[in-house]
């Protein structure tokens, strides 16, 4: 395993039961590469050398005496809106926030399975938009390219897998803010079925749209990583039956039935799908085609989805502004929001939950004629660094829905979705498509991504070495 880069979950999990790496050595490797790519990158919020090291020093001492536990001394990160013991949770915020008591149960079970947490990574304020910048932290830049951004809101999380700082991360994803980084920095991103990895302290994160998900290179480590990161607190409301994901890579998916939905939901801002986009989600579909499976073009019935979603989108931002040490501090796009939030949080949002279930039935009918849906996970490939985030509010919404209309619909759902590597749109930027399906069927999906890429091998391509050495962060 060379120092400059992490090698993937599953290569590191094998080299530490064999004996031919440590732990603490993985870590150092793991802090160096951060430390170098701090001012460029900006990928990390906190970083926690010191508590990391001896972690991995403990992780050793099991290891020697044998114990063997499915991320035994393996370095990973964590997105900053989860609770890690002893550390903030400012969720992109500014403002003098306590260190968590506890660890959230994501994180907790993460450490159950032996995982080292090696620090916390950047997201924006709220996780509310998909760039990851902010006057809390600065600008997290995208390893294929300096000038643009990883996407968000786990952009933090992005960046680091990408460009090989740690192996694989937790992320959230509430209107794709897994899928979307994941697309713009060409990695796997698993938005699971809700409930599949809990949030708690939180039984529900923004009125159940959002979810905990992975983050890796390959479709094996993303799996592995949620294997180990899912279950349920006592508390939790949503406990989907157990499964394990991993155990699906290099199933075959058998022949199936695949929807190439190009179309995006309703929205009332024009959206215009990059041609580029188009053209690498296409060739995807006829990948999938020549090897038997029947792909045609067909669109879910969404119908006035985003009815049920911006309440329960507002509704949660305002929850968490109220947690907030310092509400002047706060990005006044939030503030604006939150306002919204209070105004919905009432009959609207009612409303907003109980349409789930009409959603339900009437999506789920479409997948009695298939199996699956491959559709873009955006519609442009990576903005410049700025280009969102100065905007003002309203500006903001129409650029972020013409830039991603396609992912949050399936956060309404809480059915699971993948985004996997469709190649490049431009000069070398990285783009998406996502593999959707009903509840519970992240095995299937799992195993017809690991199907693409063992073919694609998207994972053998690494980002540009200039991009580490690209215009530092803010």
């Amino acid at each position: 395993m060379t120092p400059d880069r992490a090698a993937g979950l599953t290569e590191i999990r094998r080299a530490l039961a064999d004996g031919e790496v440590t732990s603490r050595a993985l870590v150092e490797q793991a802090l160096t590469r951060i430390e170098a790519t701090q001012p460029t990158l900006n990928a990390f919020r906190i970083v926690r050398a010191e508590a990391a090291l001896a972690e991995a020093d403990a992780a050793d001492r099991e290891l020697a005496a044998g114990v063997r536990r499915p991320l035994l001394g393996v370095p990973v990160a964590v997105k900053d809106d989860m609770d890690v013991a002893g550390e903030p949770t400012a969720f992109g915020c500014r403002g003098e926030f306590p260190p968590a008591a506890a660890d959230g149960e994501a994180v907790r079970r993460l450490r159950a399975a032996g995982a080292v947490i090696v620090g916390k990574t950047n997201t924006c304020e709220l996780g509310q938009w998909p760039f990851t910048e902010g006057p809390a932290f600065g600008e997290t830049r995208n390893p294929w390219d300096t000038e643009r951004t990883p996407g968000g809101s786990s952009g933090g999380s992005a960046a680091a897998v990408a460009a090989g700082l740690v192996p694989a991360a937790l992320g959230s994803d509430g209107a794709g803010s897994v899928r979307i980084p994941a697309a713009w920095t060409r990695l796997i991103g698993i938005k699971p079925q809700r409930g599949r990895i809990s949030t708690w302290p939180r039984a529900e994160s923004f009125n159940g749209i959002t979810v905990n998900g992975t983050l890796a290179r390959t479709v094996a480590d993303a799996a592995l990583l949620l294997d180990a990161a899912s279950g349920n607190h006592d508390l939790d409301p949503h406990r989907p039956p157990a499964l394990t994901v991993a155990d699906a890579v290099g199933r075959d998916p058998g022949r199936l039935r695949i929807a190439l939905s190009l179309k995006p939901p309703f929205t009332a801002v024009p959206v215009r799908l990059h041609p580029e986009i188009r053209a690498r989600v296409v060739e995807l579909a006829e990948t999938l085609a020549r090897w038997g499976h029947v792909v045609e073009e067909a669109d879910p019935p969404y119908g006035q989805i985003g009815l049920a979603f911006v309440p329960r989108a507002a509704a949660g931002v305002a929850e968490w502004v109220r947690e907030a040490p310092d509400i002047a501090l706060l990005d006044r796009r939030t503030r604006d929001t939150a306002r919204l939030g209070r105004l919905l949080a009432g009959a609207p949002l009612r409303a907003a939950r109980r349409a789930e279930a009409v959603l339900h039935r009437r999506i789920g009918a479409f997948f009695a004629s298939y199996d699956v849906i491959l559709a873009p996970t955006t519609a442009m490939p990576p903005p410049r660094i700025g280009a969102l985030y100065r905007l003002g509010g309203l500006a903001t919404d129409r650029a972020m829905i013409a830039a991603c209309p396609y992912a949050w619909p399936w956060n309404v759902l809480g059915w699971p979705g993948v985004n996997v590597p469709a190649g490049f749109a431009g000069p070398g930027l990285p783009v998406g498509a996502q593999l959707l399906g009903p509840a519970h069927s992240e095995p299937l999906l799992v195993s017809l991504a690991a199907q693409l890429e063992a073919e694609l091998r998207w994972h053998e391509l690494w980002p540009p070495r200039r991009a580490e050495a690209g215009r530092p962060a803010a």
